[in-house]
């Protein structure tokens, strides 16, 4: 019997609920630990807080003789809360968080001490930076990197640690993080947009883009992960097969939230107020041990250091209920993977959303405007967006067995397409006052009835209007938002820039109106990004073959899709926009591809250690068990024991192959990593890609096989039926 699996299997039989108490209402303890504008306007005196909120609106510079005002209301605020550390809490270019904690303790003269934070330690530090993944920025022996102050994101305080959002950069000025970049995008948008705002309202002065991310997850229990080393070391399954019962009853989806489960949902929640995210929706997932939440929209860069920090304290939070949290997008093979989706929108500071229609038809010409350029963002750098989700965990997703597919295509519903047909052929210069009024009353006038009925009915597209704004669903779970942020929020930007300036040369050279300048400049987009907008099903041969027809992209794999990112239609995107300069968009593709190629080389190194150490040796064990009873029968019936051990003989010679195939494939799998290491960037990744990571299935499919043939009581492995439905 394998001791350790049903151990582990016992200990998660008798775990018991852990009891959370609710002794507040969430609006009360809604960011109770976030250095937000209530806390600001107590501990802070009125110019020290005036100053953080022009840093924050208008992106004014804090003086710093005000940054030492604020430094010490918010380490005053901080130790009325139990705080005794501080931190710049930045996003490396790993994909996680990172922070150094620094006590706020200090000796002094006279052998004394005290508690000291300045302003020198709010806005900048300089944490050893020589570990990061940098791209070529510096050299290794360099170890310089600096972190400064986001005062865009409050301060939180996590624990007893003040956590200071920051950006971090190079000596030289260039990102090494997600977060500078993103703000930098974010910026782009707001300019582009507010430009384009005042062609229908005056009195807007800025655009916030926003975002509401979809966060999917599994969880299992500890005890049965500890026995897979696959979960422990790679975030999946890199063996086991599939469960009898998986999803196909569709009985889990939006089904009772387990009693663990829920109590494990209450206490994240709790800390979620705390830190002031948003958390509002709660489910079951499609698959067995799957769940999803999801939070009210917020501005993006503070939404994506939401997230980044919900994935922290996920992970803390399940330790204490005796959970693994994985976040891989496919932790287990044949069922539902997870992704992120993140619902983008645009508003601005009058409280509109620029993706909703109004009441008038300037309101809705308004709205057609946003939307359609959206559109044609996403046609012109569809390799670009599809770059920013690629990863070697989301592979697993697109591209593979699962929707959405590689390929971007932009679903807008029926009726929103029949309105752009009709768009389409709008007369090319002035308009007569027929189609004005047509227009008015017919098309434009009529979208909020359109779109009071136009709900979401596809699945499938990668990046779909929901109502009132996009969602951009091909987003890893796994993933950092802050990447497919900033190539969004960045086109958009350039779309917009671009279609001011056709409008305006229209208006000045044409002497067209305003109105009619932006149905010339529409109608052309519509028809230039036709070819991006599908209303079918999104996935399978039928729309590869319809891509492929209309020139659309389906690089299926990060080796391929990461091209992209080097092109130089997208260097010179990031340079114009001033969101990342070529050394930046050069080092970024060169971490990408190196992680790629570290996550593959890891996987096969787990993958040929668990089937050698774990599986090989049970199935032989197995096999010497039936061996000796072949023995046993033959002793008893001689000559004839052959027609009793007939099954026996062939469920030996199976194994015998089985294992044979498994240690010949690990031969050529382990050859292929060898030439691999040999080469560099792109080749090493296509390598990986092409010739190691093949034998991945090969080496799971008889792998699994043995699962079916070696006695239960002997698989080393939790299996499947347990990982999935043990709760």
């Amino acid at each position: 019997m394998s001791v350790s699996r049903f151990s582990a299997l016992q200990e998660a039989l008798n775990r018991d609920v852990i009891s959370i108490e609710e002794k507040k209402r969430r609006s009360e303890l809604f960011g109770e630990n976030v250095f937000n504008e209530k806390a600001m306007r107590q501990h802070m005196t009125k110019e020290a807080y005036q100053s953080v909120m022009d840093a924050i609106e208008f992106g004014v510079k804090i003086d710093r003789r005000i940054a030492d005002q604020i430094a010490v209301s918010m380490k005053d605020w901080a130790l009325s809360k139990g705080a005794t550390h501080y931190t710049h809490w930045f996003q490396p270019l790993t994909g996680a968080t990172a922070e150094k904690h620094d006590a706020f303790f200090e000796t002094i003269e006279g052998g004394g001490a005290m508690e000291r934070f300045d302003g020198s330690q709010l806005v900048q530090q300089e944490p050893d930076a020589s570990s990061f993944p940098h791209g070529g920025i510096r050299n290794t022996f360099e170890a310089r990197g600096y972190t400064a102050w986001d005062p865009t994101s409050p301060a939180f305080i996590y624990g007893t640690t003040l956590c200071i959002p920051t950006v971090f950069v190079a000596y030289t000025g260039e990102a090494l993080d997600n977060k500078a970049p993103l703000l930098r995008a974010l910026q782009a948008v707001d300019e582009s947009a507010t430009a384009v705002c005042k062609y229908f309202d005056k009195n807007v002065t800025k655009v916030n883009a926003t975002l509401g991310w979809e966060q999917e997850y599994f969880l299992i229990d500890k005890a049965l992960a500890a026995t897979r080393p696959d979960i422990m070391m790679t975030g999946r399954t890199l063996l086991g097969h599939a469960s009898a019962k998986g999803q196909q009853l569709d009985d889990h989806y939006f089904g009772t939230i387990p009693s663990r489960i829920m109590s494990f949902m209450r206490d994240l929640e709790q800390e979620c107020m705390l830190l002031g995210i948003p958390v509002k929706t709660r489910h079951n997932e499609v698959a067995p041990n799957q769940f999803e939440l999801a939070p009210i929209h917020e501005e993006a860069n503070l939404a994506v250091d939401h997230n980044s920090l919900l994935m922290d304290v996920m992970e803390k939070v399940s330790q204490r209920h005796h959970f693994k949290v994985l976040f891989h997008e496919k932790p287990f093979a044949g069922i539902n993977g997870s992704g992120k989706h993140n619902n983008w929108s645009l508003s601005t500071n009058t409280g509109v959303n620029l993706l909703s229609p109004g009441k008038t038809p300037m309101k809705n010409l308004q709205f057609l405007t946003f939307f359609v350029n959206t559109i044609k963002a996403v046609y012109e750098y569809e390799e670009l967006i599809r770059a920013s989700v690629a990863s070697a965990s989301n592979d697993h997703r697109l591209g593979a067995n699962e929707a959405p597919p590689a390929i971007m295509s932009v679903f807008i519903g029926s009726q929103l397409s029949s309105v752009l047909d009709e768009l389409e052929n709008v007369t090319k210069g002035k308009l007569s006052p027929q189609e004005k009024t047509d227009l008015k009353l017919n098309i434009v006038g009529k979208i909020p009835e359109i779109l009071l009925d136009n709900t979401d009915r596809n699945r499938t597209s990668a990046f779909a209007f929901t109502g009132n704004k996009f969602e951009f669903r091909a987003v890893g779970s796994r993933s950092n938002c802050a990447g497919p942020m900033t190539v969004l929020n960045t086109i958009i930007a350039k779309q917009l820039k671009d279609f001011k300036n056709e409008v305006d040369k229209l208006v000045d050279d044409k002497k067209l109106k305003k109105d009619e300048a932006i149905f010339n400049v529409l109608r052309e987009y519509i028809k230039e990004s036709k070819k991006i907008r599908f209303e079918g099903d999104g996935y399978g041969e039928a729309w590869e073959k319809e891509a492929k027809k209309r020139g659309l992209s389906n690089n299926k794999t990060t080796p391929e899709a990461l091209k992209a990112q080097i092109s130089e239609k997208a260097i010179s995107l990031f340079v114009e926009m001033d969101v990342m300069n070529k050394v930046e968009v050069q080092a970024r593709h060169e971490i990408e591809l190196e992680e790629y190629v570290k996550r593959i080389q890891i996987e096969s190194r787990v993958l040929a250690d668990v089937a050698r150490n774990h599986v090989i040796p049970i199935a032989i064990q197995y096999q010497n068990t039936l061996i000796e009873n072949v023995r046993g029968l033959k002793e008893i019936f001689e000559s004839d024991y052959e027609a009793f051990a007939k099954e026996q003989i062939v469920l030996i010679k199976k194994i015998s192959n089985h294992i044979a195939e498994i240690n010949s494939t690990i031969e050529l799998m382990t050859e292929e990593r060898k030439k691999a290491n040999k080469l560099k960037g792109q080749k090493n990744a296509d390598t990986y890609n092409n010739k190691v990571k093949p034998y991945f299935d090969e080496i799971r499919y008889h792998a699994d096989k043995l699962e079916l043939l070696v006695d239960d009581n002997l698989w080393p492995l939790t299996k499947y039926r347990e990982l999935l439905f043990m709760r």
